[in-house]
């Protein structure tokens, strides 16, 4: 008489739902260590810190008070590099008067941004801001005015700092300059 051996039906699905698991298990690891590794992820996250850092170089730009000069110029310089720290730096005196006089409270909040150019291998990248900025004269009420900026930002030892801050052309103006 021949004997048939069958195996145990609970072991044999045991071993079947072993194997899915472990082979899920390999596909979700080698899809999260994918991910991690994506260059796009880090453009991504590069992209992102620009941003931050450009909106707040811009934004520290724009806020300056005649009561603490030094410490808001002191940000100015922190926020900046290349040719803009140097053009900071060359009319620090002059400019510190200039305020001494007008007795204005300068604050800026932003009000959006956008990365418009991002080398990372280069270490630059360029920033759009739009900004509301109100002057407080001595006397008088606050002014308030929307404004954007364009800026310019070198990665450094310290992080992404603006080298170069000028208003974007509005209306008319940018037509005229194509």
């Amino acid at each position: 008489m021949a004997r048939t051996t069958r195996g145990n039906p609970l072991l044999t699905a045991a071993a079947a739902l072993a194997l899915l698991a472990a082979g899920g298990a390999g596909w979700g690891g080698w899809s999260w260590y994918a991910a991690a590794h994506d260059e796009s992820a880090a453009y991504a996250t590069a992209r992102d810190e620009v941003l931050a850092a450009g909106e707040q170089a811009v934004q520290n730009m724009n806020t300056l008070d005649h009561r603490d000069l030094r410490r808001g110029l002191d940000t100015w310089r922190s926020s900046a590099t290349g040719e803009l720290l140097a053009q900071l730096d060359d009319g620090r005196p002059q400019f510190e008067r200039q305020i001494r006089q007008a007795r204005t409270v300068t604050s800026a909040k932003v009000l959006s941004g956008a990365v418009t150019e991002l080398d990372t291998r280069a270490g630059r990248a360029s920033v759009m801001v739009a900004l509301r900025i109100t002057v407080t004269p001595p006397e008088g009420g606050p002014a308030a005015k929307e404004s954007r900026m364009l800026g310019e930002l070198t990665r450094t030892p310290g992080g992404w700092k603006l080298s170069a801050l000028g208003q974007a052309p509005v209306g008319d103006t940018a037509a005229a300059a194509d």
